[in-house]
């Protein structure tokens, strides 16, 4: 199956992360000068007064060995610090597989999938994965602890601990599927592709609707294959549906 990445890059973030990192790194180096010249070097021991000083020498020498005592374990200190929350930002940023991407070397080549697409109206959709179908939007359940239904009601479990009303994920991805296929016919008034939506979730006990299937992550391929080829959907219309995902990623 072939995954198509996503190209959206915060610049921004880019050179926040290179900004903090240039900051660590100069708070580091410099404690770790400082320390050099305090420890290392008799440059500290020209700010020491003798004989009888004035008032200006001693203050200007208290001020210069605190300084010399105090700043590297600061600037070492915060510089670490700094590095360290780029590196967990680093961390942060990094995608997270989908569902079908996890099955990438499973399915074949008549897959094509994409994630996390912000369509034309502003409001993004998980997954997409174009076949002979049509396209399939695959939305994954966060875990199942942090989450709980009744019925028609969801509740999502926060990290504090408490419980908030959370949309039912079942008609989200219906109403995302109905949004994909309104782009798509948007872009050719003609064709009109038909558009799967399924919640991917390992709790057995949520019921499918008529307009949205519940699969586990081993069933994506077999619900996949199950799903009627569109005859409709030529060569050329295909190649069309992934240029307009290429250029949504």
């Amino acid at each position: 199956m072939q995954v198509i990445s996503s190209r959206r890059s915060s610049h921004g973030g880019l050179i926040s992360v290179l900004i903090g990192a240039a900051v660590g790194a100069i708070l580091l180096l410099g404690g770790l000068l400082v320390g050099f010249l305090t420890f290392g070097t008799p440059f500290i021991s020209s700010f020491t007064p003798t004989g009888r000083p004035e008032t200006a020498e001693v203050v200007a020498g208290m001020l210069a060995w605190t300084f010399a005592l105090i700043a590297p374990s600061v600037f070492v200190i915060v510089g670490l610090a700094r590095i360290v929350t780029v590196l967990d930002a680093i961390a942060a940023s990094r995608p997270r597989p989908t569902p079908a991407s996890r099955l990438a070397r499973v399915l074949s080549d008549d897959y094509v999938a994409a994630s996390r697409l912000r369509l034309p109206d502003g409001r993004a959709v998980p997954e997409l994965v174009v076949g002979p179908f049509g396209v399939a939007m695959l939305a994954e359940l966060p875990p199942a602890a942090a989450t709980r239904h009744s019925g028609h009601a969801w509740e999502v479990r926060t990290s504090a601990g408490q419980w908030i009303p959370f949309e039912n994920p079942l008609d989200r991805a219906s109403r995302d599927a109905e949004r994909v296929r309104s782009w798509f016919a948007h872009d050719d008034q003609d064709f009109l592709v038909k558009v799967y939506a399924a919640v991917v979730a390992s709790d057995t006990t949520i019921e499918r609707t008529s307009t949205c299937a519940v699969i586990s992550p081993k069933q994506i391929p077999a619900w996949l294959a199950s799903l009627p080829v569109q005859r409709s959907l030529t060569s050329a219309r295909r190649e069309r549906l992934i240029e307009l995902i290429r250029e949504t990623a």
